[in-house]
């Protein structure tokens, strides 16, 4: 396959991987290296790629596993990725109530632990069925039902009392 082939396939995908890195970022300029990086794995290593699976759950999965290795990376290095760091996104024309609602959205977002907030931005924000967020994340699709609900219900108690949400990591 040409490489304008495989541009016409993963050019439709890219706004929404965009929206979903910087769901993970919050920044601008972090998420589009983000997804750059994801664009030339996937070129790179499109030869590994299963000709008959889901194009847009194959590079979700890129997308969030370079995003793992990068904040594995970071908490070795000893950097921290601040998730205070919200801006709005450019042009975003409101009043301040609907700036603040925006940042209140985006802080509880920013709140929940990486696996709630994965699945939330993945089905909540990218539209991804329950069958591909599982195949992203590498889960069972019950898994991902029971932390999209919790995730859901965090973000609602954080939104109605402005108490950060109190999830804990299950080994």
């Amino acid at each position: 396959m040409s490489e304008d082939e495989i541009a016409r396939l993963i050019e439709p995908l890219i706004p929404g991987l965009r929206r979903y890195a910087y769901g993970l970022m919050r920044d601008n300029a972090a998420a589009d290296d983000l997804v750059q990086d994801c664009l030339e794995r996937a070129v790179g290593r499109w030869h590994l790629r299963r000709p008959d699976g889901n194009l847009r759950a194959w590079l979700y999965t890129i997308l969030r596993n370079l995003h793992l290795s990068a904040l594995r990376q970071g908490r070795r290095r000893g950097e921290h990725i601040g998730l205070d760091d919200m801006t709005e996104t450019d042009g975003v024309d409101g009043g301040q109530l609907d700036k603040a609602g925006f940042r209140d959205v985006m802080n509880g977002i920013g709140a929940l632990s990486d696996e709630h907030r994965t699945v939330l931005l993945l089905v909540g924000v990218e539209d991804l069925s329950y069958e591909e967020t599982a195949k992203v994340m590498g889960l069972p699709i019950g898994t991902v039902m029971s932390r999209l609900s919790r995730a859901r219900e965090r973000l609602r108690t954080y939104l109605d009392h402005g108490v950060k949400p109190n999830l804990r990591r299950v080994k």
